[in-house]
């Protein structure tokens, strides 16, 4: 694969989409380049936004005869740089932003189709006009498309109760390396009929092919919904506050989420209109979260009485429920916007990470220890997910440090708390993917075969790497 595109073989991609919609100023490119925290910038002579599979198609024919590389790009919200093009190559960029549609919404069946350039919030729109709900929520969705929720088998604040987009997907529409397209748009939940090719594109970051359009799920909307903020003492008291509204609420317990004081803090400081609903400060926080199908009065008793049994058995100091729509938006806002809190503190480190449940009281005390023992004065954001095990552990600059020497360490804090999230049974990557951050660390930490057995898939659908590069498994040995 050459690192440069003549000018007769750029303006061969332009003429399938028109020139309208294929840029190549520094100006288009630019917020194309980067990725969400600024960690990989990268260089492309065209961005191409296509309006149809048809044109996708002709896209990749056209790469795969020339051997030129392409980047699929929908939101661009990715934290791994999974969706940004390589630095010094020509990799062309293909944007999803047009095909953004709604296609079909069959309440009955309790599906929706969609292309894969549709806004996860368009989405959850569509699905609520016709009384039902798709459960898939993340800070970023007002900007991120189901196509990247997809390729990165996005998780959220509702894993717990509804899955990943893993289990939130039917069927898929996608378009091959080759530019063939396999419509796999069925709307079934039980299909045995050879291997899931589905499940090989969900998560596969873009690497095996684009995904044009998707099957989702739909759930009834709930018809009680409680929201609740408790301050507790440590992370073993919300580990048994957890395991207590699990047994009493069942499937009900759709958002169970652990925060430190810390996170509150910067939070409150930094986010418009975020404030803190418990009068005193607590070492810790959960955010419970409830839904019931029959009624509202089934979602307040059950809140009530995880709290008063939580108060009971000492797990829980403090609580406020939410008393309106507003207030419960309030405090998830507060949950959402925890990673932004820090950019105005300095640099920060992030892990993506899970363990298993019953090891998060563990793993946040010796990652503690170990962390401050490296790097006295750090702060550590650590929170996430703690019914499915998901801890975002972030570590914030020392007050007065410097941003680019403390930057400079992120392998080596990675390391430290990889090898702790190992130790325990834990993944690296929980729900943000692998992409050009931790490749080379997925290479070293799972067993030959294992990545063996990805080189071979990538083989088979991509003989020649040009779709997506780079990223997630590397071909050269």
């Amino acid at each position: 694969m050459s690192t440069g595109i003549s000018t007769d073989l750029l303006d061969r991609f332009a003429a399938i989409v028109g020139d309208k919609y294929a840029l190549s100023s520094e100006a288009d490119l630019a917020p194309h380049l980067i990725e969400n925290r600024g960690l990989y910038h990268g260089s492309s002579p065209l961005l191409l936004k296509p309006s149809s599979v048809e044109e996708v198609s002709a896209i990749m024919k056209l790469a795969t005869e020339t051997g030129t590389a392409i980047v699929p790009q929908t939101g661009n919200t990715g934290l791994v740089g999974g969706q940004t093009p390589r630095a010094g190559r020509s990799d062309i960029i293909l944007s999803l932003e047009r095909m953004n549609k709604i296609r079909d919404v069959d309440p009955v069946a309790n599906v929706l189709v969609a292309d894969g350039g549709a806004i996860l919030a368009d989405v959850q729109k569509a699905a609520e006009a016709h009384g039902r709900l798709f459960p898939l929520s993340l800070g970023s969705e007002g900007s991120c498309r189901i196509g990247g929720n997809l390729s990165t088998n996005a998780g959220g604040t509702a894993v717990l109760a509804y899955g990943n987009m893993r289990q939130l997907c039917l069927g898929l529409e996608v378009v091959l390396p080759t530019g063939e397209i396999w419509d796999g748009l069925r709307r079934l939940k039980k299909d045995n009929t050879g291997y899931d090719l589905r499940d090989l594109f969900i998560g596969a970051e873009g690497t095996l092919g684009i995904i044009t359009g998707a099957v989702l799920k739909l759930f009834p909307q709930p018809l009680g919904h409680q929201v609740a903020f408790a301050g507790l003492n440590s992370v073993a008291d919300a580990l048994g506050l957890f395991n207590l509204a699990s047994s009493l609420c069942g499937a009900s317990l759709t958002g169970f989420e652990l925060m430190p004081r810390f996170g509150v803090e910067i939070t409150t400081r930094h986010i418009d209109g975020v404030r803190d609903p418990l009068e005193a400060a607590y070492p810790w926080y959960v955010l419970i979260d409830i839904s019931t199908s029959d009624s509202a009065e089934t979602a307040e008793r059950m809140m009530n009485g995880v709290l008063e049994q939580g108060f009971e058995a000492g797990l829980v100091l403090d609580a406020a429920i939410a008393s309106s729509v507003a207030q419960q938006k309030a405090i998830w806002h507060m949950r959402e916007s925890m990673s932004d809190a820090q950019k105005p503190e300095g640099g920060s480190i992030k892990h993506d990470v899970s363990v298993p449940v019953s090891r998060i009281p563990h793993f946040m005390a010796e990652a503690e220890e170990a962390v401050m023992a490296a790097m006295p004065g750090a702060r550590i954001c650590a929170f996430g997910h703690m019914g499915d095990g998901n801890i975002h552990y972030n570590i914030s600059q020392p007050v007065g440090a410097d941003k680019a020497a403390f930057i400079g360490r992120w392998r080596e804090m990675n390391h430290i708390v990889h090898g702790l999230v190992l130790a325990h049974g834990g993944s690296i990557s929980a729900e943000h993917g692998i992409g050009q951050l931790k490749r080379d660390e997925l290479a070293a930490i799972r067993p030959p075969i294992e990545i063996e057995l990805m080189r071979r898939i990538k083989r088979a659908f991509d003989p020649a790497d040009i779709m997506n590069p780079g990223k997630v498994v590397s071909l050269e040995v």
